[in-house]
């Protein structure tokens, strides 16, 4: 199903449900006996938590769909019960979406021919900044750097919201000021500089658009989840300049630990193919299908630490935060480039 159509499909579940929303309030009116009355079903209990609504016909296809992702669901959390799962998992708002409709959430990586790379930082130079610190846990949510979770909606974005979120955290260690960028900008203007909207972008294309435009706040230009509207940037009204960017050196954990530690959040793209990833709500995610070469996410890499003799990544998604830990992953640090975390990472030169 084409984004667009997914979208439109959203939209109508939304209508919906704001006509619904008293009547949920109110609970069921009685005009016959309580025995007249069936329970709703777990799956119309979703529909109606999530706005959605369908057609008869795309209702059972959708409700086998929700019926096979709730079935994964709890066998893993099963799993995770007996020991051998290390996070569990939780039905969402996109429990009835095949994968092939969730790339769509995705859409960060556009064929690696096009990958666009740069400048590269000094590793040697990172670990020494980074043995002077001796940081051994690190949570820049915490330290004021994070702004509140967003959601990217049904709209391959996410590579605006992972390049935001970086330069967001450098202009507060710079100014003491937290300010939410708009993302919206970069959908809406970028495309020159080899952005695809909604279809994805490497996030090197939208910081090089930075470097030359700057960007707005997000009360500014506001997020609209669509890229069909045209550029409405106002260049006397941006808050944020760049002026260069640096990638860590590829697939290096310890480089991009040390970035995070004396650098700050650090724009990651990661292998988030898999419905583990889709459906995660806590604990230390740990896919073993992960594949460091598959990049197909853009996230927000914020801190790191460990529980239980096990380390982990500090992740902020863009999926809103009823997803995940309130909006955030911890993901296994290992030294095996889990996912690729360390295989396109990049952060803004102020």
């Amino acid at each position: 199903m084409a984004a667009k159509h997914i979208h439109a499909v959203r939209r109508a579940g939304l209508l919906l449900r704001a006509a619904l929303l008293p009547l949920l309030l109110l609970g069921p009116q009685r005009g016959g006996s309580e025995s007249d009355e069936a329970a709703p079903t777990e799956w119309e209990v979703w529909k109606s938590s999530h706005g959605v609504n369908y057609e008869d016909a795309d209702d059972m296809q959708r409700r086998s769909i929700w019926e096979e992702n709730r079935q994964m669901i709890e066998d893993n959390n099963q799993g995770f019960f007996m020991g051998r799962r290390p996070f569990t998992m939780a039905m969402n708002k996109y429990g009835d979406l095949t994968r092939q409709e969730l790339r769509v959430l995705q859409g960060a990586m556009i064929d690696s021919q096009f990958v666009k790379r740069g400048k590269t930082a000094s590793s040697r130079r990172l670990r020494y900044n980074a043995k002077k610190l001796g940081a051994h846990v690190v949570d820049y949510r915490q330290m004021g750097y994070v702004t509140e979770v967003k959601d990217q909606g049904f709209c391959g974005s996410c590579w605006a919201f992972s390049t935001t979120g970086a330069i967001e955290g450098q202009i507060y260690k710079k100014t003491g000021q937290l300010v939410s960028l708009s993302e919206q900008n970069l959908v809406d203007c970028s495309r020159s500089y080899g952005t695809y909207g909604c279809s994805g972008a490497w996030m090197a294309n939208a910081y090089d658009y930075v470097v030359s435009n700057g960007l707005q706040s997000a009360n500014a230009y506001p997020y609209t989840s669509v890229d069909t509207q045209p550029c409405y940037y106002d260049g006397r009204q941006a808050v944020a300049h760049i002026k260069d960017y640096r990638f860590i050196p590829k697939g290096d954990e310890q480089a991009l630990a040390d970035a995070v530690a004396t650098v700050g959040p650090i724009t990651v793209a990661i292998d988030a193919d898999h419905s583990s990833f889709l459906f995660y709500s806590s604990g230390i995610y740990d896919e073993p299908n992960c594949n460091p070469n598959n990049l197909s996410h853009a996230v927000l890499l914020v801190g790191y630490g460990s529980e239980g003799g096990r380390d982990f990544w500090i992740i902020k998604n863009s999926w809103g935060s009823s997803w995940g830990e309130g909006g955030f992953m911890r993901m296994v640090r290992d030294g095996r480039n889990s996912c690729g975390v360390a295989s396109y990472a990049l952060f803004p030169v102020l």
